[in-house]
């Protein structure tokens, strides 16, 4: 129908409508026949309204409908596709229902659509028979598409809907767990079972898809060939959050399943596994607690024994600073400083000094390390780390109160025991400067303030000086200096008294000899000041065995740099350079 044709008709049907007069089909059938469907719908229903026995005009009215039909989105106007192929169907058996023979020798122009050639006769017609089959066809063809849109629709929402629930249980998990790290310490089996649920989400999410993908297949064109793409969860607090939009050619899916499967092996295989060794770890500690109390034995042994470096590693696989690896330090800490204190009983009450003083430096050591265990476990964090380590808390401490007050009292401890070992320490230390005679106290440096005042000292071999205890009786001492700080060897000797006097000790000098085996020493006292151009010096020789042997007093022409014995005579050699004198064993100068 040209333009003008389809305006007079326009003006045709309108003043029909205005003087209620009926539509002609035949007018309507110009638009049908040429396949003018959206022109001619409106003028065909208002037809229809008034006629109700025109098989063919409800057979065009199916026609429309499928028209309709074949237009609509599947996915995104399902139901109106599946409205319009229900219609379809509709009028395709009302047409069905009211054709007969009649009908279609009265009104064959209307059905030119089935005009055929009779094989039997040769000659073309339209048969009744045809136009049925096309029918029955049709209406079987719409009936099996609507199955097939429903399925497609069907895969196709269930894949976007578990793709959502998917979504949406991973970003309860987000909110659940601050880190990939919580969600492993932390998880139980809540936490398994809702892993386990994404994997069959994301699961259901794929095989609907696959489904999908196949159905439409079964529809011919359907605007629509989406491909899946894969994206791995690497960063658990970033990753995974957006929605997929199932209507784009690609479909970007974050893989819930991997992520799921992944964690949860984690789970099962390690993580689980690993707190019942912490639990079981931490029993055997307890354990040598127990034998340590009861036999007051040491446990340092087993302590060497016990260590498992496998426990630590797998730990700091998921935290660096592992909880019950800060507190297994702790406690095997103090433990070794308990066996520190055990294995040094026995020697408490030795006179070496410096033995005791080794074995508080070693339990100091032991205390400093309690103290760093004890400082790696903040009390203000302690609370947070504890929810990553519940399982083993609860089943060794209770819950996180007892823990922190466990922990609190082992510090606690800690620092009462540095404060006693470093008053000991430091008693021990000062001890060293001293050899303790009776009521004295001979100091082993010139600097320490002292009626005694060391002019010779060799570390841990002897100390020489001069005691001022009486200015009026000035008296040379010599003392062997030993471990415990006891005198072994010691002797006094007097000295000049009109050259070795208080005032004069800034030019008083000494000078000392100790044969190899320590049986023998010689002790020289001189004064760098000249008195009438001699320098006055004592001389004493002490034994092992006997003290003082004997001391004399000589004026010296030179102020002595060494003194030496000779072996072979037993002289005794001052010398300065070239400059010497000798003495023999008795003291006699004897040139």
């Amino acid at each position: 129908m040209t333009k003008i044709g389809l305006i007079q008709f326009l003006l045709l049907f309108l003043i029909s409508a205005a003087y209620g007069q009926k539509v002609k089909y035949k007018d309507i059938y110009a638009l049908l026949s040429t396949k003018q469907f959206e022109q001619a719908e409106p003028f065909l229903k208002y037809y229809l309204k008034e006629t109700i026995d025109n098989p063919n005009a409800f057979l065009f009215m199916g026609n429309i409908f499928q028209e309709k039909a074949s237009k609509n989105d599947v996915l995104k106007q399902t139901q109106i596709a599946i409205a319009n192929m229900d219609s379809a169907i509709l009028y395709y058996d009302k047409a069905y229902k009211a054709l007969d023979d009649r009908e279609v020798r009265r009104n064959k122009e209307y059905y030119e659509a089935y005009n055929r050639r009779d094989l039997r006769t040769g000659e073309f017609g339209v048969k009744l028979s045809d136009i049925q089959f096309d029918l029955e066809k049709k209406i079987e063809g719409l009936k099996e598409r609507i199955d097939k849109v429903k399925m497609v629709k069907h895969f196709f929402s269930l894949a976007d809907s578990s793709y959502q629930r998917a979504n949406a249980l991973f970003l309860s998990l987000q909110r659940k767990f601050p880190s990939e790290t919580q969600l492993y310490l932390r998880a139980g089996e809540p936490t398994i079972k809702d892993l386990t649920s994404l994997s069959m989400k994301f699961d259901s999410c794929m095989k609907a898809f696959e489904n999908y993908k196949t159905a439409t297949t079964t529809l011919g064109k359907t605007g629509y060939n989406q491909q899946v793409t894969l994206t791995d969860i690497v960063d658990f607090k970033t990753d995974g959050v957006d929605l997929a939009d199932f209507y784009k050619e690609e479909i970007k899916l974050w893989n819930y399943k991997k992520f799921a499967d992944r964690s949860r092996q984690e789970i099962e295989k390690e993580v689980l596994p690993m707190r019942q060794h912490l639990v079981s770890y931490d029993m055997e500690i307890n354990k040598l607690r127990e034998k340590l109390n009861a036999d007051s034995v040491s446990v340092r042994n087993d302590l060497t024994k016990l260590i498992d470096k496998l426990l630590y590693d797998q730990l700091r696989k998921f935290d660096p600073e592992p909880l019950p690896m800060m507190v297994f330090a702790l406690k095997t800490t103090d433990l070794e400083y308990r066996s520190a204190v055990l294995e040094n009983k026995p020697f408490s009450d030795s006179a070496d000094i410096h033995l005791q003083i080794r074995m508080l430096n070693q339990e100091m050591k032991l205390l400093l390390k309690l103290d760093s265990a004890a400082a790696k476990i903040p009390e203000e964090k302690l609370a947070e780390k504890a929810m990553d380590y519940e399982d083993f808390i609860n089943s060794t401490y209770s819950n996180a109160s007892v823990l922190k007050s466990y922990l609190r009292s082992l510090r606690e401890f800690g620092l009462r025991e540095q404060r006693k070992k470093t008053a000991q320490l430091e008693q021990r230390l000062k001890a060293l400067n001293y050899i303790v005679d009776g009521a004295d106290s001979i100091p082993l440096s010139s600097e320490i303030i002292s009626s005694f005042k060391p002019l010779v000292t060799t570390p841990e071999k002897f100390t020489m000086g001069l005691s001022l205890r009486d200015t009026t009786h000035v008296q040379g001492y010599f003392y062997t200096i030993t471990s415990s700080r006891k005198p072994e060897v010691k002797a006094y000797f007097p000295v000049d008294r009109s050259a070795f006097r208080p005032k004069n000790l800034p030019s008083t000098k000494a000078l000392a000899y100790s044969d190899i085996a320590g049986q023998i020493y010689y002790v020289l006292v001189y004064s760098e000041k000249a008195v009438k151009e001699k320098f006055p010096a004592t001389l004493a020789k002490i034994y092992r065995s006997d003290g003082l042997a004997w001391k004399v007093d000589y004026p010296l022409t030179f102020t002595p740099s060494e003194i030496v014995l000779r072996t072979d005579t037993g002289e005794l050699v001052i010398k300065n350079g070239a400059q010497q004198t000798v003495v023999d064993k008795n003291g006699k100068v004897v040139k």
